[in-house]
């Protein structure tokens, strides 16, 4: 079953929110890749003035070749919109990102934002979170985060490269994926994560998405 030109309608139509003289922030996921390389080619249309914050290599790379002139977060008081995808979102809206590894710099882009739009296909919704949560860390806090995650009831793995090498985030820093079970109440959990001494950020995001595109079959969305 594919979702890819679902995928490429709610893009189009999410480039309806961008106005000339903006800051976008530039998120992963499928939708997201989508909708950098229609700007691109809005921008050029259209004379636009944009400017692109990207959250990973990946998409700045994808941005570079769209032609989206590009600057860093520390480099502003606010982003108008940011687009991103989501790994898991759940009845209440809040969403579960950093299956890229890219979730510390989402996380700063989403506070800045005055809009976040978020882009996913019907398989990432449900009722209750039941994946496991990517929580980046200090590698030296290895062991005395993993210990205060079991205390909050979760199992901890170091996310790892085929070869079992330890997965580094652009950061140097090294992700937990934790598995809490069923999560009912995302928002005191992800808290308690951040409390932690050595947690740099959880994939649990606080801000929840101002407006949700939701990719079903037939080329079909529907905005939450």
């Amino acid at each position: 079953m594919s979702y890819d030109d679902a995928m490429e309608a709610l893009s189009n139509d999410a480039l309806k929110l961008i106005k000339n003289n903006q800051i976008i922030g530039l998120g992963s996921g499928r939708a997201a890749t989508l909708l950098v390389k229609s700007l691109g080619k809005l921008i050029k249309l259209k004379d636009y003035n944009i400017k692109g914050i990207p959250t990973s290599l990946q998409i700045k790379l994808v941005a570079e070749k769209a032609g989206i002139q590009l600057i860093e977060s520390d480099q502003v008081s606010h982003i108008d919109i940011v687009f991103d995808g989501a790994d898991q979102i759940d009845a209440q809206n809040y969403v579960i990102k950093g299956g890229g590894g890219a979730l510390l710099r989402e996380n700063i882009l989403f506070s800045l934002a005055k809009k976040v739009v978020v882009m996913a296909d019907k398989t990432k919704f449900v009722k209750n979170f039941t994946r496991t949560v990517p929580i980046e860390i200090h590698p030296l806090a290895r062991n005395s985060v993993i210990n205060s995650i079991k205390k909050l009831g979760g199992e901890s793995k170091i996310r790892s490269l085929d070869r079992g090498y330890p997965f580094f985030t652009e950061n140097g820093n090294i992700i937990l994926d934790c598995n809490f079970g069923t999560i009912k109440n995302p928002k005191i959990l992800t808290q308690k994560i951040k409390q932690t001494t050595g947690v740099l950020e959880s994939g649990i995001f606080i801000r929840k998405p101002d407006m949700i595109y939701k990719a079903k079959t037939n080329g079909k969305f529907e905005i939450i």
